[in-house]
């Protein structure tokens, strides 16, 4: 154990010594204030940060004491005990260097008005850094933090390409502040020497295109003309990636004011959860997304299905090896939000929807047991629609014997269920006006019509439980 820790505070210091290496351009040096040193890595004296002709001075105090840490000259600690790891710190015959002046390795990018024949107006500019070893990149300030992320402004692998989105639709003399810190690896044991900037470009693309996206030839089937209030005439499909084994449960998850735009779907095949970002980046979000247990190889889809969000952001997943409803909190934690009824294991959720008062909707079928119908893991004698309201899992339905996908109107009057089992989706629909229950023909090939009242007193509009 006492060589375990060793290595552990060796690490700690080590990659708190690196981090900083590359810093260019921060506003967090304040001017002109002088500071006692304090912290881990305690150097002794004081430091004085300085604004001069736009570059940031550290001075330090006669009394200064380097600490005994792994490469001492490296380092100036501030009373915060953040590491500033600077060049030359320790000078000859053990003197040190009482002034240092900062260096910018990265410097502030202005939008030119062309590069080359290309006219930048308009564009999507896209920064792309390669530091060995390892690399995060601020923009203007901020280090967007995606839970599961890999790559973009976070740590993308050992000497892997950092490609950061700087904007859409930037204008010549628009500018961007960037500042890019990077580590020596492996983190485990680090060497000691240099880290390298081993390429850094800017890449403009016309509108559209950065995200390497690849049209497709779209023709679009119009049954009726109200459907162009829906999907514009010169709407075009287009295919932003591919080399996956079952894609499902698409959610966007929208731009925040530290995050960007993102697109999360399963591949229940593979048992995994991918994030694609607009810069046309692919990344996985999250492993065993729906199964976790040794008996993997049994299955064919034990992974997530449908994806969606809460009212607050959070996303919630119907987990089909594990049988069950969670939802992942901000802090990486799981919660389980159904995975039984009346005591009985559900069969594998597949969709699921949420209402504007956050009752929870999910379909049931089995499609994600190794033998379907028949397998016999299989609790329940049907297949169900489900609402999570209050805490209290209650039974929508048992009319379909393999419900799917569901989705409400706009008015939250009706959901709209598809239903696969038969050769072909059929539609139907949950009609929450009256207290009956009743089978009626339609005009989508065949339809079902539940009329049943409001969920008991808290649930608001929309389908109940029968």
């Amino acid at each position: 154990m006492a060589c375990l820790r060793s290595i552990l505070s060796r690490r700690i210091t080590l990659v708190a010594l690196v981090v900083f290496a590359l810093l260019s351009v921060t506003p967090s040096f304040a001017a002109d204030v002088t500071t006692p040193f304090a912290g881990k890595a305690v150097n002794g004296g004081t430091v004085t940060h300085e604004h001069r002709g736009g570059k940031h001075v550290l001075t330090v105090s006669t009394d200064f004491q380097v600490p005994g840490s792994p490469d001492p000259h490296w380092q100036v600690v501030d009373s915060k005990g953040t590491v500033y790891l600077l060049d030359r710190l320790k000078l000859k015959d053990d003197k040190i260097n009482r002034s240092i002046t900062l260096p910018a390795h990265i410097s502030d990018v202005t939008i030119p008005d062309r590069v080359g024949a290309f006219d930048t107006a308009g564009s999507t500019v896209v920064f792309e850094i390669v530091v060995d070893d390892y690399a995060e990149v601020w923009v203007n300030g901020n280090l967007p933090i995606v839970l599961g992320q890999t790559g973009g402004p976070l740590i993308k692998g050992f000497n892997a390409p950092n490609r950061v989105l700087l904007g859409r639709n930037v204008r010549p003399g628009q500018q961007f502040q960037l500042a890019v810190f990077g580590m020596n690896g492996p983190v485990s044991n680090p060497p000691g020497n240099f880290i390298w900037v081993r390429s850094a470009t800017l890449d403009f693309y016309q509108p559209g295109h950065a995200g390497r996206v690849q049209p497709v030839p779209t023709e679009v089937i119009r049954r009726d003309s109200t459907l162009d209030d829906i999907v514009s005439a010169a709407a075009r499909i287009e295919k932003l990636a591919d080399g996956f084994l079952f894609t499902e449960g698409p959610v966007w998850i929208p731009r925040t004011a530290t995050t960007d735009g993102h697109l999360l779907f399963s591949d229940p095949n593979a048992n995994t959860i991918y994030r694609w970002s607009p810069d046309g980046q692919v990344s996985v979000f999250r492993t065993k997304s729906g199964y976790t247990g040794v008996d993997v190889g049994e299955y064919g889809q034990p992974g997530s299905n449908g994806l969606t969000l809460d009212r607050e952001g959070r996303l919630t997943i119907n987990e089909h090896g594990n049988r069950r409803v969670t939802r992942l909190e901000k802090t990486g934690a799981l919660t389980v939000l159904a995975d039984r009824y009346e005591g009985k294991r559900l069969n594998s959720p597949n969709d699921l929807v949420y209402r504007s008062d956050g009752a929870l909707y999910f379909t049931d079928p089995p499609f994600g047991l190794p033998k379907f119908f028949d397998d016999a893991r299989k609790a329940l004698p049907f297949s169900g629609v489900f609402c999570l309201i209050n805490g209290e899992l209650k039974l929508v339905s048992t009319d379909l014997s393999g419900p799917n996908g569901l989705a409400f109107s706009p008015d939250e009057r009706y959901l709209s269920l598809l239903d696969g089992t038969e050769g072909q989706s059929l539609g139907h629909v949950l009609d929450g006006r009256s207290s009956s229950r009743r089978a009626a023909r339609a005009l989508l090939r065949r339809r079902f019509v539940w009329d049943a009242p409001r969920l008991a007193a808290s649930t608001g509009p929309g389908p109940s439980p029968a």
